[in-house]
């Protein structure tokens, strides 16, 4: 097996319910792709596959996520996968047991259906870019606008982004139901600014 200590370590450290999870999902992947290569990006396991990236998983504080990078080029027969979205971590859905994944051979096979497009080099294919006119009618709100404002290195982070990560943060902010739940997220999306971080930026 072609292992990553660093994974050992992030299994160990992982709340009790999601060991189980994550190392049985880590098996599964060796057992469908006995040269499957482990790898650590953007702070959580990813697998590896000529040279290009399978799947991954992650552990969260009440549930694992299983997602495969090329989810949307996959043929699912048996229904398994959630989110068709490469921009979406997990394709199993919110796993909290054992019993939240799909069955052994069917997880098995899906992992071979990602083999197999690594083996035939598919990429994903590019997103096309906005519209000039559709980038204009991206307005930074005025109550965000005057946050960054007192915030020099967020607001130039935010301002070199690229028109789609500039739109997740406004969404984001914007679908606030409350006045309490926008603040929150406010603070949060200064913070990552802050860093250079984007809004999805474990997922990235």
């Amino acid at each position: 097996m072609h292992t990553d200590a660093r994974i050992d370590a992030y299994i160990a450290s992982a709340a009790d319910f999601a060991q189980p999870i994550l190392t049985h999902l880590r098996a599964l992947v060796h057992e469908a792709c006995p040269d499957v290569e482990e790898g650590w990006k953007w702070s959580f396991p990813h697998f590896m596959y000529k040279g290009a990236v399978m799947c991954n998983m992650a552990g969260f504080k009440s549930h694992c996520a299983f997602g495969f990078w090329k989810a949307a080029l996959m043929d699912d027969a048996a229904g398994a996968l959630t989110v068709k979205d490469r921009e979406s971590m997990g394709h199993l859905g919110r796993i909290t047991s054992l019993a939240d994944l799909p069955p052994d051979d069917v997880l098995i096979g899906l992992v071979k259906t990602a083999m197999q497009l690594n083996e035939e080099g598919k990429k994903m294919p590019r997103k096309p870019k906005p519209a000039a006119s559709e980038q204009a009618m991206l307005a930074t709100p005025e109550w965000f606008g005057a946050a960054l404002e007192q915030e020099p290195v967020a607001k130039t982070h935010f301002e070199k982004f690229s028109y789609s990560h500039r739109k997740e943060y406004i969404e984001w902010l914007a679908d606030a139901k409350t006045e309490a739940t926008r603040q929150k997220r406010m603070a949060q999306a200064i913070e990552r600014l802050r860093d250079g971080k984007g809004r999805n930026w474990k997922y990235q």
